[in-house]
């Protein structure tokens, strides 16, 4: 049986940028264990006090199947594993497994640990021997080991064997710097075979790429036990990513890992450790990404109409994710027909109004514009073509103001005149900017009409320089991702002046936010 061990709250954190909370990280558990992982590693409970409050934390969770695991290294040269604060650590995290990493690499023993080979190889046994002692599960992480073996497999070998005389678990082959090549791998694998009967795990890095290949290989190799993160999250180019290992094992390979239900988790749980992160979920990952079965090409859109299998590998319900359907310049009549019922209109494909909306929207990409990220933008171009489009204000004049002094931070301020519900509102605001002070007008005018507006609020606001060679007179496109607490949409704007662009996607996210909330209202 294969056992997925998750280092996303230990090597993961190693990731530049990324630090999580504690509670944060005790969030993540919740969602590890929601998912089926069978070992949640949580920190190194000797390096940090954030690493000590999860462990104290962290018991009063109900996470039935989960083990919590700490981490720590071997004693210190020259002392016993009983004055060793490291494992000390360990044991008064209360948690009731630990990896616990040593040297195989002979350049890190005599090199880092400035130690020699024989005292190395009695602290890896001495270590887990006294962990074991103590009730714990260990997993022996042989550092470096691919690196080592080939340097000396000799040593590499005498490593594993004195942590698996001291009682370790499992024995847990490390390519601590990501350089080994998948067939290398295998065939290092079935030599450590042949020399060591304890169960195999397998911990790889990502610098060439291939930390996941090697990860199946080590499974097809026998190795019962998969180390990784989510999100492929560490150090340098990262780990090992379980959100594709888990899929490809149990999709691919036909190991039931986990329930179906909990298969199904796996996107939202990749999702969640990204926001956790602050960071945005990486799209085109396997499986788990917003595009890993979006499809954009007419023909393969035609196709999937037909048979998803077509241009799937696998049914996204799978895994929790869904089927997109893109409208751009590359677009057929079927994506549209597809992404308008997606959105809840109409579309017949046959038709000339058809023809006509494609040929605009192509027009528009030409133009700059951008659906893929703005659906609420293409919603509201596809009312206007069927002629169900219901304006709820209009725009009579705006004037901003800019000021700015040496030193000082510039000052914006608004003026609006709009026409809503055939009375005329006129109205100022100030803001940090140009963009923000319009927003602020816009909605002073509005509140008192459309008093929905109050809970309508902006996530995301990016502007992108269409073609540079224009200099500051360049064409820009604006996104705008707006939410109000329980969904979220993208709109669109492009022009060569930034307030029109910012406008345009504005009016936009405001206007689709207020029929929304309408909608749901019964109004």
């Amino acid at each position: 049986m294969i056992k997925i061990y998750d280092t996303t709250l230990r090597d993961g954190t190693q990731r530049e940028g990324v630090s999580y909370s504690t509670e944060d990280k005790l969030n993540i558990t919740r969602k590890l264990a929601e998912t089926g992982i069978d070992y949640v590693e949580g920190g190194w409970p000797g390096s940090n006090p954030k690493d000590i409050e999860y462990f104290k934390r962290v018991q009063d969770l109900n996470l039935p199947g989960l083990t919590v695991a700490a981490f720590g290294s071997t004693r210190h040269a020259g002392i016993d594993p009983e004055e060793d604060r490291n494992l000390q650590a360990i044991l008064e995290s209360g948690a009731e497994a630990a990896a616990l990493v040593g040297k195989s690499w002979i350049l890190h023993v005599e090199e880092a640990l400035k130690t020699s080979l024989e005292e190395n190889l009695a602290m890896i046994e001495s270590s887990v021997s006294y962990l074991k002692e103590q009730g714990l599960e260990i997993h022996f992480d042989a550092e470096h080991f691919f690196d080592g073996y080939e340097d000396s497999s000799d040593y590499a070998i005498k490593v594993l064997k004195a942590a698996e005389k001291g009682g370790a678990d499992s024995l847990v082959l490390c390519d601590t710097n990501g350089g080994t090549m998948p067939s290398r791998l295998r065939e290092i694998i079935r030599e450590v075979k042949l020399q060591i009967s304890s169960p195999l795990g397998i911990h790889a890095h990502n610098d060439c790429e291939l930390a996941v290949a090697n990860s199946l290989v080590a499974v097809e190799e026998g190795v019962t036990q998969v180390q990784g993160t989510i999100n492929g999250f560490g150090e340098r180019c990262g780990n090992a990513n379980l959100s594709a290992i888990i899929p490809n094992l149990q999709l691919k390979y036909g190991y039931q890992l986990v329930s179906p239900e909990k298969l199904k988790r796996i996107t939202a749980t990749s999702r969640f450790v990204s926001e956790a992160a602050n960071l945005n979920p990486p799209a085109q990952a396997a499986y788990v990404g917003e595009s890993a079965f979006a499809h954009k090409g007419g023909i393969h859109v035609n196709a999937i109409l037909k048979n998803a299998r077509t241009y799937e590998h696998e049914d996204p319900e799978l895994v929790g994710n869904h089927r997109r359907v893109l409208v751009s310049e590359l677009s057929g009549k079927s994506n549209l027909v597809y992404k308008a019922e997606e959105l809840g209109i109409e579309l017949d494909d046959e038709s000339q109004d058809l023809q006509e909306v494609l040929a605009t929207i192509k027009d528009l990409e030409h133009q700059g514009y951008y659906f893929e990220g703005a659906e609420a933008s293409l919603k509201l171009l596809l009312e206007k073509s069927r002629g169900d489009y219901q304006k709820l204000f209009g725009l009579e004049g705006v004037r901003i103001l800019t000021d700015k002094k040496e030193d000082i931070n510039p000052h914006s301020e608004a003026t609006i005149k709009v026409l809503v519900e055939g009375e005329q509102v006129h109205t100022a605001a100030e803001g940090v900017g140009p963009v923000n002070a319009l927003d602020k007008a816009l909605r002073k005018a509005l509140i008192n009409f459309y008093p929905e507006i109050k809970d309508i609020y902006l996530i995301d606001y990016k502007v992108r320089v269409l073609n540079g060679k224009d200099g500051t007179a360049a064409r820009v496109r604006v996104l705008i991702e707006t939410g109000n607490g329980q969904e979220s949409w993208g709109t669109v704007g492009v022009s060569s002046n930034i307030i029109e662009a910012s406008w345009q996607a504005l009016v936009d996210s405001i206007q689709y936010g207020i029929r929304l909330a309408q909608k749901e209202s019964g109004v």
